[in-house]
């Protein structure tokens, strides 16, 4: 059975979560600053990686585990059979669970440990976004594990504001095109690191 988050954890949670809205606010009053000085905001980009093979998906996870904290989001979409589920698979391992990990598409939420941190694996293939409105996602989305969401286009309204979105797209029989397109300060540190080190384009 696993474990749910201690008080420390939730306590640390609460407390990462009111330092990321300081620092939205703070980020918020600056832009608005710059922009009255007539300053352009800058373009949202998009980073692509490009996998041959499942290894490749595999090295995707392992690179973008080694970013992650508690409060992290990631969002996972593409068509049928592109790849989500062994994405997440392999991202999970990266991360320390032990545990097999399977689409969570008729319990909605899994619940897993690793090594440092939960993981929490949902899929929101077959629910509305009104039903998904009820299940208290922002308990996860700001507590203290690490969030993917499968299908996530479906409750595109509900996801918050700052997280990594994931893209896969089929570009032959085995191989993938994920596109990686970061909304927040820190997921687009994360991208542009990855991109210096050679491995996004």
């Amino acid at each position: 059975m696993n474990e749910k988050p201690t008080l420390i954890d939730k306590g640390w949670a609460f407390f990462r979560r009111e330092l990321m809205l300081q620092g939205r606010e703070d980020y918020n009053r600056s832009s608005t600053r710059k922009r009255k000085k007539g300053m352009r905001s800058l373009t949202q980009s998009t980073y692509t990686y490009h996998s041959s093979h499942e290894e490749d998906t595999d090295r995707l996870g392992k690179l973008l585990a080694a970013y992650m904290m508690p409060g992290a989001v990631l969002t996972l979409d593409g068509d049928l059979g592109a790849g989500k589920t062994r994405f997440s698979q392999g991202f999970a391992r990266a991360i320390g669970v032990t545990d097999i990990v399977n689409s969570p598409t008729f319990t909605i939420v899994k619940e897993y440990e690793g090594a440092e941190l939960p993981f929490y694996h949902m899929d929101m293939y077959r629910i509305s976004q009104m039903e998904a409105d009820d299940l208290g996602l922002e308990d996860y989305f700001y507590g203290a594990g690490v969030t993917l969401i499968e299908w996530s286009s479906l409750i595109e309204d509900l996801l918050p504001s700052e997280r990594l979105s994931i893209t896969i797209a089929h570009h032959g029989e085995q191989a993938r095109r994920f596109h990686l397109t970061p909304h927040g300060e820190l997921y687009q540190q994360w991208c542009a690191q990855m991109k210096e080190n050679g491995h996004l384009r």
